[in-house]
């Protein structure tokens, strides 16, 4: 969690100063050309003023999510958050290897799948030899857990939550 929580504080570190530096400069330049109403440079820094302070609050959530987060919660011996898990598709006899993220570190082609996407929710608690049937856009795939490295047996340079609080 160590090497999620520190991209996620200096992302949020970045855009706090964005929010309370330049913006803040960038406002105060349109506004002195003038016309408000048909200033773009205004308007621009407007919406960016606005995605900002949405996506302070979105890092601000997550950072405490993680800090509630104890490794003695996440199982051993099933898939869970931070698990590399190996699924054969029944159909296609294709093996593909995903890692369990949160929301938005989702990213299929990367090899991570959120916990709350489909086929994520359909893993978590699995474990070697169960089979999962998974409704996605793309219709109904039945899949069997290969191989599972849960967060409790991967190497400290390859987990997500290196520091995470123990009990």
């Amino acid at each position: 969690m160590r090497r999620i929580r520190e991209r996620l504080e200096k992302e949020l570190k970045e855009l706090e100063h964005e929010l309370r530096i330049e913006l803040p400069r960038e406002i105060q330049k349109a506004t002195a050309l003038g016309d408000l109403r048909e200033n773009a440079e205004y308007h621009a820094a407007l919406e960016r003023q606005s995605y900002v302070r949405a996506r302070i609050a979105q890092l601000q959530q997550r950072l405490s999510q993680l800090s509630s987060i104890r490794m003695s919660q996440i199982p051993r011996d099933r898939a869970a958050f931070g698990s590399i898990v190996t699924v054969r598709d029944l159909d296609t006899d294709e093996e593909v290897t995903w890692e369990l993220v949160f929301g938005d570190e989702g990213d299929a082609a990367a090899g991570k799948i959120s916990v709350s996407s489909p086929i994520g929710r359909a893993l978590v608690g699995k474990e070697v030899g169960d089979e999962v049937v998974v409704r996605t856009p793309a219709g109904e795939r039945t899949l069997e857990v290969v191989d599972l490295v849960t967060l409790h047996d991967r190497d400290d340079d390859e987990t997500p939550l290196g520091d995470v609080q123990g009990d």
